[in-house]
């Protein structure tokens, strides 16, 4: 059982930064792969970054490629998304999800979710 708490959304003007955190509760947190989605009003949930469980790789969606970085501590057991350059697309509410493995851009991949953190980008 992993438990997942996102934080660090917020209101930005477009062109601001973020910085997203998802702590897990898990002590076996090291062997998941993790990854953040997004979900805009009326859209359904959509990829947007994923991790290994030893940090060594990382995938991006097509459309958040240079403005986007994942990361994740070990020892502090976090989940980090760093999103630059925002634009006024990029709100939605954020998600976080534990993975066992699989097709790590489809949400099935995944089994455990945080409550999601809402990012809202203002023009």
């Amino acid at each position: 059982q992993v438990q997942l708490v996102e934080s660090g959304g917020g209101l930005v003007q477009a062109g601001g930064s973020l910085r997203l955190s998802c702590a897990a509760s898990a002590r076996t947190f090291s062997t998941y792969t993790m990854g953040w989605f997004r979900q805009a009003p009326g859209k359904e949930r959509a990829f947007v970054a994923a991790i290994t469980w030893d940090g060594a790789r990382t995938y991006y969606a097509d459309s958040v490629k240079g403005r986007i970085t994942i990361s994740r501590d070990m020892v502090q057991k976090t989940l980090y998304l760093q999103i630059n350059m925002l634009k006024p697309e990029d709100t939605a509410v954020y998600y976080c999800g534990a993975s066992f493995g699989g097709t790590l851009s489809q949400y099935s991949a995944y089994q455990y979710w945080g409550q999601g953190t809402q990012v809202t980008v203002s023009s």
